[in-house]
């Protein structure tokens, strides 16, 4: 049993990232597509607002990211016990940080 079972209509990123402004675009796909290098085991859900990655199929998630006029919102989560933490960023600033603690929940989530 090779298929996955989808629910109504799923939402593709090309679809979601039409809602996006096009000045946090960038950033935005820059945080996917570093979300989505950290392993083969990423999975990524397109929501109605806002993007969630997972590990693996029993989804843990570990980043949650939103878009906003000027930004981004993200939530990180490390395990299910703990409040997640909320980080505002702004277009134009530095990721590097933010790149290593998302790194850190990813591998530190169960």
């Amino acid at each position: 049993m090779d298929e996955i079972i989808s629910f109504g209509t799923k939402r593709d990123y090309n679809d979601f990232k039409k809602q996006i402004p096009s000045s946090v675009l960038p950033l935005f796909d820059s945080v996917r597509k570093f979300c989505l290098s950290l392993g083969e085991n990423v999975v990524e859900d397109i929501r109605m607002h806002r993007v969630v990655f997972g590990k693996s199929m029993t989804f843990r998630w570990f980043v949650d990211v939103e878009p906003e006029r000027e930004g981004i919102i993200i939530k990180i989560q490390k395990s299910r016990k703990e409040i997640p933490q909320i980080l505002q960023i702004k277009t134009g600033q530095e990721i590097t940080e933010l790149k290593e603690i998302i790194k850190n929940a990813f591998e530190t989530i169960n």
